[in-house]
């Protein structure tokens, strides 16, 4: 990408191609303070708050912000989905073959590979397909001032929120070991309403989809 950007730039100076050709070649979604500027109050829509852990209270709530919902919490690592050498019953105590919303060839996902999040299985505290939230839904998650559009992959346990894939954390430069990595704060995630990313395990697609839906949430 360093070598295509340069070489844009070369040819805008040497009068090869218009300045915008070069503008467009660096264009990418909303920064990460202008999405936590979105998320500065919650107006809550969950009947309730959510564990980070099975050990801590029940501290995290689910906010509606127009055209996504989003929450603020810590990050654990799911490493559930097709076994390989990072993710497996060697690697993860917790380690399942499966995910809730398959690949489009209708194997699960791969942990290590596509950035996925998990949401909370439906109960009396939320129900995130009533929020316009589904399987294959466009979110942003945000660490460190880093932005990186996920899918909503798998689902999890009733009471605990704050969880993506090993490749979300890896690309967030959190800690993705399954056992002991994961960060305890500071993850904000935004999911985007009555929104799909198909098919489900490109993340160049998820990328394009989540910038476009972000800089429309940013604007609304």
């Amino acid at each position: 990408m360093r070598k295509l950007l340069l070489f844009s730039a070369m040819a805008v100076a040497a009068g090869l191609a218009p300045a915008a050709t070069a503008a467009a070649s660096v264009q990418a979604g909303p920064t990460a303070q202008q999405l936590l500027a979105k998320t500065a109050g919650c107006k809550q829509v969950s009947n309730g708050k959510y564990k980070t852990d099975e050990e801590t209270g029940r501290t995290i709530a689910v906010c509606d912000a127009g055209s996504a919902v989003f929450w603020k919490a810590d990050m654990d690592v799911d490493c559930d989905g097709q076994p390989t050498a990072r993710c497996n019953k060697n690697t993860d105590p917790w380690f399942q073959g499966g995910t809730a919303y398959p690949r489009s060839d209708g194997k699960a996902l791969v942990a290590d590979e596509t950035p996925y999040i998990v949401v909370p299985s439906i109960s009396s505290t939320w129900n995130f397909e009533k929020a316009g939230l589904k399987g294959a839904g466009s979110c942003a998650v945000i660490y460190n001032d880093k932005v990186l559009y996920t899918v909503i992959g798998d689902t999890g346990p009733k009471n605990i929120i704050g969880e993506a894939s090993y490749a979300t954390a890896k690309a967030l430069g959190i800690n993705p070991d399954p056992k002991n990595g994961g960060v305890d704060s500071g993850v904000t995630y935004i999911c985007f309403k009555n929104s799909k990313v198909s098919p489900i395990e490109n993340h160049g697609k998820a990328t394009s989809v989540g910038e476009s839906l972000a800089a429309k949430f940013v604007r609304g």
